[in-house]
């Protein structure tokens, strides 16, 4: 019972730290780190330790496929060289200065732990990522840059650890005989994601049970990330691949009645997710801190901390502005004719993905995965702990002012293809119901002409979503549910028929938009 009251206190607090980080638009996984090492420390706070294989399963597995769900194959593919460039080149950079660093700080630690402390730091963390960017406003292409590098950094890092780890635990170990395996895990993990993806998508959409369907939905993702790990593949890339492969399926396959509670669901699920794994990061400090002994220890070891701290927020600038000088070298001399219009790459734009490099859940779980004996695991423990929480709260809670000072503006490239889109939809729907006479297709003809003349004259898209008869609809919605409830206050209907008809007017409110 102690441990449910402190569980409800927690998910109170986290509510409230998450409002007070709205009111004052800084990302609200700062406040919530932060708050979880205030709890840590505590009188009588609960000691919860993170399970690494329990919560990469359970915060990573959801989160990576909410966001994998919903990226743009074609954004992926137009961007794909910087992606690229962040999640092999920047993490293996990164993980390169990172080990040299902490062999010159601690030269006893031998090659493998400091090359496993740099694969287990050097990729911004997806839930993360998540979680800020979709509290920030970022121009489109930088926010399709850093959503496509969170999506697979992850992956490029834990090869490098899981080399890392084996060739400190095993007396010999030799890059002849693990690159057959790394291959064979990669193209093992695409063709994972697409098969489960094929198996599954039959079973989604042949539940016609909401609550089913949405569970299901959950249990089938756990699934695929417990098949991947028994599998020694990647999980996360397994979990990527099968999400972007339902995502392309499943939403023409379902009905509306069961997408709007589904994302209703998932939306509030992946949010309650980052709210726990953000408090359960700063709650991981208390056992990490008692367990490094005496002072002088400490001290050293945070030292070692801070400096990694700088050198991963360093490495990252470094490489992005290198990185954008070969960019505009070429453009330079090649000139630069993109298929649809975009920013051209740009100093700004480079320093504001370069300061996106918030680490999270995934870098403690491999920290704390790491055997029992493996050499110098308290330091990378702490170390972990402390470039987790610098990132989050030095880059976190500067993110917003830096976004304000660059001032850049991408156009709205979205809201243009809104406006594209509408336009042929409404035209479709107009020739769908051409040549009926009836009544009621009079009355929905004139309701999308009127609309389609709306969207003509806005072409950028920055039009009311809704229709011209949705205000009255909703007005005369309104009438009717405030006389059910008349109705049933003073007893001439039941509680079975108010439902019932509760049920039918909030469909038809659902179906009328709210500007």
């Amino acid at each position: 019972m102690h441990a449910f009251e402190w569980l409800i206190g927690l998910l109170m607090g986290a509510m409230l730290l998450s409002g007070l980080a709205r009111r004052l638009g800084v990302p609200y996984p700062t406040f919530l780190a932060l708050g979880g090492i205030a709890i840590a420390f505590l009188p009588n706070s609960p000691n919860w330790t993170l399970e690494p294989d329990l919560a990469l399963a359970l915060f990573v597995a959801p989160v990576l496929l909410d966001a994998a769900f919903d990226t743009s194959t074609r954004d992926l593919r137009d961007n794909w060289l910087p992606v690229a460039m962040l999640v092999v080149a920047a993490v293996g950079v990164t993980t390169v200065a990172v080990a040299v660093v902490v062999r010159w700080l601690v030269p006893e630690m031998p090659w493998a732990a400091a090359v496993a402390l740099g694969a287990i730091v050097a990729p911004p963390d997806a839930a993360a990522a998540t979680a800020i960017l979709r509290s920030v406003r970022l121009p489109y292409r930088i926010q399709k840059i850093l959503e496509g590098e969170s999506l697979l950094n992850d992956a490029s890092a834990l090869l490098i650890y899981r080399i890392a780890v084996g060739a400190a635990m095993a007396s010999s170990l030799s890059l002849e005989s693990i690159a057959p395996a790394l291959t064979l895990s990669l193209i093992g993990s695409v063709v994972a994601g697409y098969v489960l993806a094929r198996v599954v998508m039959p079973l989604l959409t042949r539940i016609s049970d909401v609550p089913t369907a949405i569970i299901m939905q959950f249990a089938t993702t756990f699934v695929v990330w417990i098949i991947a790990e028994k599998l020694q593949l990647s999980a996360i890339l397994t979990i990527v691949v099968y999400a972007i492969v339902i995502s392309r399926s499943v939403p023409m396959l379902t009905s509306a009645r069961m997408r709007v509670p589904s994302y209703a669901v998932w939306e509030t699920v992946v949010f309650l997710l980052n709210v726990m794994a953000f408090v359960l990061i700063g709650m991981q400090l208390r056992p990490i801190w008692s367990g490094l002994g005496d002072g002088s220890v400490r001290q050293q070891y945070c030292i070692v901390a801070g400096i990694v701290l700088v050198t991963v927020i360093v490495v990252r600038i470094v490489w992005m502005m290198c990185y954008i000088t070969v960019v505009r070298a070429k453009l330079l001399r090649y000139g630069y004719n993109p298929e649809r219009k975009s920013d051209v790459p740009s100093v700004k734009s480079s320093l504001l993905i370069s300061w996106c490099g918030m680490r999270g859940i995934v870098t403690l779980a491999a920290a704390f995965a790491l055997p029992v004996g493996f050499p110098y695991r308290d330091l990378i423990l702490l170390t972990s702990f402390g470039v987790v929480l610098g990132t989050l709260v030095i880059q976190g809670l500067t993110l917003r002012p830096l976004i304000d000072w660059f001032a850049l503006d991408d156009g709205d490239p979205v809201g243009q293809e809104i406006g594209w889109a509408r336009r042929a939809a409404l035209h479709a729907a107009l020739e769908a119901i051409d040549g009926n006479t009836s009544p009621e297709a009079e009355l929905l003809r004139l309701e999308y002409r009127q609309l389609l003349d709306q969207a003509e004259s806005n072409p950028d898209g920055l039009m009311s979503s809704e229709l011209p008869a949705d205000p009255v609809r909703l007005q005369a919605i309104d009438a009717a549910r405030r006389v059910l409830f008349e109705m049933r206050d003073s007893g001439e209907i039941g509680d079975d028929a108010f439902h019932r008809l509760e049920e039918e007017f909030d469909w038809a409110e659902l179906s009328a938009a709210k500007s």
